[in-house]
C-alpha cells in the first residue's frame, strides 16, 4: 500500500527533525513525503534539506504566505502546494503535521486497517501531549474524531469528498462528507502519536471567529452551533470563546457566506449532529 504524506510547516525548526527521524525509521516505509516550508523565517528549510539529501523520497516545496495564523485556509493552501507536486500513484494520502512523533508501527498499521476494511476511508492514532514530564492523551482527542494534525486518507474517499476545503472546518467537514458517503472512520487507540505542540497554542486573535463561521459554513444551523460552541468553550476552558464562536457565526450568516456543502449534505450533517447530541443523553 504506497502512502504519500504532506506535511505544511512554518517555523517548525524545534519539532520536524523529530517528525521526520520517526517518518525513515518507519516499518513501512511510506512511498513519497513532501515538505512544503511555508514561509519559515528559521532552520526548517535547511533541516528539511538535509533529509532530502539522504532519502530521494523526501523532497521540499518552498512557498510564501502572510505571516498570520489563520488556522484552516493558510495551512491547506500549503498542503496543496505540496500535493500539487505528487502523482496519482497512491493508496492513501496524508495531510500530517510537522510537530508529530509516530510511533515506528504506525504507517504498517494503518495499512493494515485499510487492507482490511474496503469501506475505511479515514484513520489515525491519538495524540499524546507532555505534560508534567509524562505523555497523557490530549482533551481534544475523541475516538470517532481524526485529528486536523494526522489526517490518512482512503484515495477514493478523499476525491469523493472533494479534498480538502481551504477553511476553518476542513478538518471536520472531511468527516462528515466522508460519512455521507457511507466510508467508515478509525481511531485505533494503540497508536500512540506524540504531538509536540498543543492544538490551537499559536492562533490570533484574528483568527477567534473562524471557528463559529466554519459552523454556519457547515450548515449546522442555529441550535446545533449554539450547543457546539457551549461545548467546545467548555473543553478549552473559556466563556470568551463561546462569545467569539457565536459573533462569527452571525456575521457569516449576516455576510452570507459561501456554504462548504450543499443542501442535501447539510441535512444529512444536521441530523448525524442531532443524533450525536440526544446519544449523551441515553
Amino acid at each position: 500500500m504506497n502512502f504519500y504524506i504532506v506535511i505544511p510547516a512554518h517555523n517548525e525548526e524545534a519539532c520536524i527533525k523529530q517528525t521526520l527521524d520517526s517518518l525513515v525509521a518507519q516499518t513501512l516505509l511510506p512511498k513519497k513525503v513532501v515538505i512544503v516550508n511555508d514561509h519559515s523565517t528559521d532552520n526548517t528549510q535547511q533541516i528539511v534539506e538535509t533529509f532530502a539529501s539522504k532519502y530521494n523520497w523526501i523532497s521540499l516545496v518552498n512557498t510564501i504566505s502572510s505571516d498570520k495564523h489563520l488556522p484552516g485556509s493558510k495551512i491547506i493552501n500549503a498542503f496543496y502546494k505540496g500535493y500539487e507536486t505528487l502523482d496519482e500513484d497512491f493508496d492513501v494520502i496524508c495531510k500530517f503535521d510537522a510537530d508529530l512523533i509516530f510511533p515506528k508501527n504506525y504507517l504498517k498499521q494503518l495499512a493494515f486497517h485499510f487492507n482490511a476494511n474496503k469501506k475505511l476511508g479515514m484513520a489515525s492514532g491519538f495524540c499524546y501531549i507532555e505534560k508534567n514530564n509524562s505523555w497523557i492523551l490530549e482533551n481534544l482527542t475523541r475516538k470517532d474524531h481524526i485529528r486536523g494534525a494526522l489526517k490518512a486518507y482512503r484515495k477514493t474517499c478523499f476525491e469523493e469528498i472533494g479534498k480538502l476545503k481551504p477553511s476553518m472546518g476542513w478538518d471536520t467537514v472531511d468527516e462528515l462528507l466522508a460519512k455521507f458517503y457511507g466510508w467508515e472512520l478509525l481511531t485505533d487507540e494503540t497508536l500512540h502519536v506524540k504531538h509536540l505542540k498543543p492544538t490551537g497554542i499559536s492562533y490570533n486573535k484574528a483568527s477567534k471567529h473562524l471557528q463559529g463561521e466554519a459552523m454556519y459554513k457547515m450548515r449546522y444551523g442555529f441550535v446545533i452551533t449554539l450547543i457546539s460552541a457551549l461545548k467546545l468553550a467548555y473543553k478549552k476552558g473559556s466563556f470568551n470563546l463561546f462569545k467569539d464562536y457565536m459573533a462569527g457565526f452571525f456575521k457569516a450568516k449576516k455576510e452570507k457566506l459561501s456554504f462548504l456543502v450543499s443542501e442535501e449534505q447539510g441535512a444529512f450533517i444536521r441530523n448525524l449532529r442531532w443524533k450525536g447530541i440526544l446519544s449523551k443523553f441515553k
